[in-house]
């Protein structure tokens, strides 16, 4: 692909993705919808990705993201569940799915029909974990589908794989393929292993921001090399470095994270809005070449293949949350409370995303023999629809279900309170040693220096109480908002002041972009972080 059309596809899909967060359409339909309607545009060429590039390119930086946000402690106190979800149903929807699509749909080979499973197999809980934590669900079903949309990638990739190499005649024995399985899992893992503690130090004793970052770009990639050129799941290596990272990220300065953080974000963002618009930029070539497959028929398999996917989770989901405290008094003890509520809106929760589109694109134009891979645009086709579909139909529905079904939500307050608690803790450290430090002569600093940083520190400890606290009558403001808005206006009129002083020549550029830089900090200090 040349540099003008990529370049043309990246800015028009960051456009299109950026005006659907204006609108109550969900940004990926918009996107396909854009791209789609790009096609009959004369002039726009077409998009092709070697399937050769589209997983080693596309997935590492978005499990990347996914994971280094995660929580390593929620993952290992619900490994059970997150096990059963992101191992076992995915093996059963690759198997489930896969097999019917070859009763329903005549002519699909059935290695054809299992490589489709495995790609719609794994849940993408992006989009559910962020409607989780909008609605206030309890933590722990967040966590669980958190979890779950980390590890059940490398399981349909896994699968993926052992699926293409029964379609090349490589191996499609059911032993094979376990045994390919387990090799590729704990392989992965073992490499992640191994690189995640010389990774880490290494990102702790570079001092430059800009190389820290650019080191963090390449890791998921390195990750992911490594473990795929000794056979192993790269996804696996990929999700093990970035949950380690993640977890230890206070290792690393503040000017490193904040950096990291957008890059990450745009990245993601980037990538993901990139990845839908091909989506519509690709079906008018896909449904041409369907072949024996008319356009009413496969609308039809498509409806058919998204039935099987919704209730293929339920029927895994259910026995999966039961069972265990039938045969466990230790899970019963452990877990207790769960209604039916939970297991409805975990399979419920199913909306497949950009990780089904990644595989699909990867799937060979050609097997071994040179012969084309059979089906492959039907494949695609079920695919894309299957994604679009889980995201109209279960994304815009799960926030009423959740509704519907009253579950009880998060206790804000509690959860306030618990950060007010560990602040206060944290600020009684901070002034016994502030209080250490002033009294030794080398730290000598004028009285007014020395109340200032006592004042940022009662300001810190006082935010998050001054959040449970009354409510202006007046704006509907706590005491905290009102700080942070007024502070917000200062920096502001400040910040004019700057712009005009430049402007009059009293001060140069560099200065002004100095001083500006100050004023952001201190704006990013006065803000707390929002969720998304």
């Amino acid at each position: 692909m040349d540099a003008l059309p990529l370049l043309v596809l990246i800015a028009g899909s960051a456009v299109v993705a950026g005006a659907a967060r204006r609108t109550p359409v969900p940004a990926p339909l918009l996107l396909v919808a854009a791209g789609l309607a790009a096609t009959y545009i004369p002039g726009v060429p077409d998009y092709t990705l070697s399937p050769d590039i589209v997983l080693p390119l596309l997935l590492p930086p978005l499990l990347y993201t996914a994971a280094v946000d995660s929580s390593y402690l929620d993952l290992r106190a619900n490994i059970r569940p997150v096990a059963f979800l992101s191992v076992g149903y995915v093996l059963f929807a690759t198997v489930v799915v896969g097999y019917f699509a070859y009763l329903v749909v005549p002519g699909l080979p059935l290695t054809s029909a299992l490589v489709l499973g495995a790609v719609v197999a794994p849940p993408d809980a992006v989009a559910a974990t962020a409607i989780a934590r909008r609605l206030g669900l309890p933590p722990r079903i967040t966590a669980i589908l958190q979890g779950e949309s980390l590890v059940n990638d490398a399981t349909a990739i896994t699968a993926f794989k052992v699926a293409l190499a029964a379609a090349a005649g490589e191996g499609a024995s059911w032993a094979g393929g376990i045994a390919e399985f387990a090799v590729a899992a704990v392989g992965g893992v073992g490499v992640g292993l191994l690189l995640m503690v010389p990774l880490h130090w290494l990102r702790t004793h570079l001092r430059e921001p800009l190389l820290q970052n650019t080191l963090s770009l390449l890791i998921p990639f390195v990750a992911y090399a490594a473990a795929e050129h000794v056979h192993a799941s790269g996804v696996l290596a990929v999700v093990v470095v970035a949950l380690y990272l993640g977890h230890r990220s206070w290792q690393v300065d503040f000017a490193t994270r904040i950096q990291e953080h957008a890059v990450w974000k745009m990245v993601s963002f980037i990538l993901e809005s990139v990845v839908f618009a091909l989506i519509g930029l690709q079906l008018p070539y896909v449904l041409r070449g369907l072949g024996p497959y008319g356009g009413g028929e496969a609308v039809w398999y498509a409806f058919a293949v998204f039935v099987a996917v919704v209730v293929a989770r339920f029927v895994w989901v259910f026995p999966a949350t039961y069972l265990p405290r039938v045969l466990s008094r230790r899970v019963r003890e452990r877990e207790p409370g769960v209604t039916w509520a939970s297991p409805v809106v975990v399979g419920w929760a199913g909306m497949r995303g950009v990780v089904s589109l990644a595989i699909a694109f990867s799937i060979p134009l050609t097997l071994g023999q040179g012969e084309p891979f059979p089906a492959r645009n039907l494949v695609l086709f079920l695919t894309f629809t299957t994604v679009i579909a889980t995201l109209v139909v279960q994304g815009l529905t799960l926030a009423p279900l959740i509704r519907l079904l009253k579950m009880p939500g998060r206790d804000v307050y509690a959860e306030t309170l618990a950060e007010a608690q560990a602040q206060s803790e944290a600020s009684a450290a901070a002034e016994a040693r502030l209080e250490e430090l002033l009294a030794d002569p080398r730290n000598a600093l004028p009285q007014p220096l020395a109340d200032r940083l006592r004042t940022v520190l009662e300001r810190r400890r006082n935010a998050v109480w001054e959040r449970l606290g009354a409510v202006n009558q007046e704006t509907g403001e706590s005491a905290d908002d009102t700080y942070r808005r007024l502070a917000g206006e200062m920096i502001a009129a400040e910040r004019a002041v700057f712009v005009e002083l430049r402007d009059q020549r009293r001060i140069d550029d560099e200065m002004l972009r100095n001083l500006m830089r100050r004023l952001d900090l201190e704006e990013a200090a006065a803000y707390r972080a929002e969720p998304g």
